[in-house]
């Protein structure tokens, strides 16, 4: 695969992440790899995205979305027959991640047929993917586009969540990334109770892409603070917290979510 361009995707959709995002994943991505390559992203409006982008409108996917299901199944958009200009293998990237590390092993790990997919951390036994991060030939995944299409709401409701999905699907099954890539940032970067009042979050030596799925930002993690819900502030504060009336977590949830801010994430993240 080292003769044709590397191929980066993403997609946006809505006002949760634009522009902002999708430059940064620009550039974290060209300091990270060797050209060429091509950065495409699938939007539903290009304003302010830098012109080094290569914009291209949304699949065409009419169907009416799933409804009270953790997957983000908007996704399925980019599993069609063709994407865009597109052909051959694309590596997907979710918008919030952060790249600390080369690319160029994501393209050269296994076949260009080949569906690969990061570990998903949360699930060891189950051996799920996470599509964070996943790397397919375009037109490949159409069967699994085709029987969501037929019924979206109950493919959520037996998968939950997209990744699950793309794992036990896949034409020809899936392969992984090693695992030591992709890194999570909940649970592989910050530090179990009682350290995580005292150590800020760690950067893996092997990590070269940190995701942040669910209600935790680079953002957040930049400014020591655990989603929009707590706010930041000292250890000793966020102790007293704990005794506040009306704290929506339990004592061990509400303790374990406290962060330092992050420096590397701000080192990273950004055009």
């Amino acid at each position: 695969m080292s003769d044709i361009p590397k191929q980066v995707i993403c997609i946006n959709w809505g006002t949760k992440y634009g522009p902002t995002y999708i430059n940064r994943l620009y550039g974290m991505v060209s300091r990270n790899i060797t050209p060429p390559f091509t950065f495409t992203c699938f939007t539903d409006n290009r304003t302010g995205i830098r012109p080094e982008v290569l914009c291209e409108d949304l699949p065409d996917f009419e169907v009416e979305w799933p409804t009270n299901t953790l997957g983000i199944w908007p996704k399925s958009r980019l599993w069609g027959p063709t994407l865009g200009s597109l052909k051959g293998p694309v590596l997907f990237m979710d918008l919030d991640l952060v790249v600390t590390g080369s690319l160029d092993g994501f393209f050269s790990q296994g076949g260009p047929e080949d569906v690969i997919l990061s570990r998903n951390p949360s699930t060891p036994l189950e051996k799920m993917g996470q599509t964070s991060v996943f790397r397919f030939p375009v037109g490949a995944l159409l069967p699994l586009q085709e029987k969501f299409a037929a019924d979206p709401q109950g493919v959520a409701d037996t998968y939950r969540f997209e990744q699950r999905y793309v794992t036990r699907n896949a034409p020809g099954g899936i392969k992984f990334f090693p695992s030591g890539w992709v890194r999570h940032f909940r649970r592989h970067c910050r530090w179990p109770f009682p350290l995580n009042y005292v150590l800020a979050p760690r950067l893996p030596a092997d990590a070269r892409i940190v995701i942040f799925p669910g209600d935790l930002e680079p953002y957040h993690a930049i400014e020591g603070r655990y989603g929009d819900m707590i706010p930041q502030n000292t250890p000793l504060a966020h102790l007293a917290g704990l005794f506040r009336k009306g704290r929506p977590k339990s004592p061990l949830t509400y303790l374990r979510h406290y962060i330092r801010p992050t420096p590397w994430v701000a080192k990273y993240w950004r055009e």
